[in-house]
């Protein structure tokens, strides 16, 4: 997975390239927000961001509402990396669209449990919307019936909107993806294909030899 990080200082951004790397993550680092913000909108952008607090030019808050702003970035999966412990600098940083928040001097395990928390979520929501794009493939393969349907008491036809009259099984193989294979119903065999049996076995029966 690829993660980009966002750090202003030079120690700090090694330190969390080099773990990142380690852990076996692909690593974009820069040192401020507008590259911070031009890697994020790139069609090969990172999944996942570290955005240090403040950073030259736009700071990480910024860069996470022009995240949630845009339509082709939302996505991303956003920590906010700075030295601020107040709560209320921690709620600021999450309404601005950050999803976690990471204190600085960051501790090496907590960092790596925070964005092994990022890939999950990354995961299910990629599962979650493969799972959606089946299910309107599948839907958009199905045809629905419903509504009133006009249909003759004595030959079963049915009436369509351009109110022509069509057997039943017509008309249903026009409105779904169903495909018909005829028998023979008990009742049917009886009533029709039984008297020609009959009918035939008569003149079987009065044939002579030579």
């Amino acid at each position: 997975m690829k993660i980009l990080v966002a750090e202003d200082q030079v120690i700090s951004r090694r330190l969390l390239a080099g773990n990142l790397r380690r852990w076996g993550y692909q690593v974009t680092a820069v040192e401020d927000g507008n590259r911070a913000w031009q890697a994020l909108q790139a069609a090969d952008a990172p999944q996942l961001a570290i955005l240090d607090w403040l950073m030259p030019g736009m700071d990480g808050v910024d860069v996470c509402r022009r995240v949630r702003a845009s339509q082709h970035a939302r996505g991303i999966y956003l920590i906010l990396l700075t030295a601020r412990r107040e709560q209320a600098d921690k709620i600021r940083g999450l309404e601005s669209g950050a999803d976690d928040y990471v204190t600085k001097p960051f501790d090496r395990e907590e960092l790596r449990a925070r964005v092994q928390v990022g890939v999950r979520v990354l995961e299910l929501q990629e599962t979650l919307a493969q799972r959606v794009r089946e299910l309107e493939e599948a839907l958009s393969r199905v045809k629905i019936l419903q509504g009133l349907l006009p249909i003759c008491s004595y030959c079963k036809k049915i009436r369509d909107d351009r109110n022509y009259w069509q057997q039943v099984e017509a008309y249903i193989s026009d409105h779904s993806d169903l495909q018909f294979s005829h028998g023979i119903c008990p009742e049917c065999f009886v009533q029709f294909v039984q008297p020609q049996l009959d009918r035939l076995q008569p003149a079987a029966g009065h044939q002579t030899g030579p």
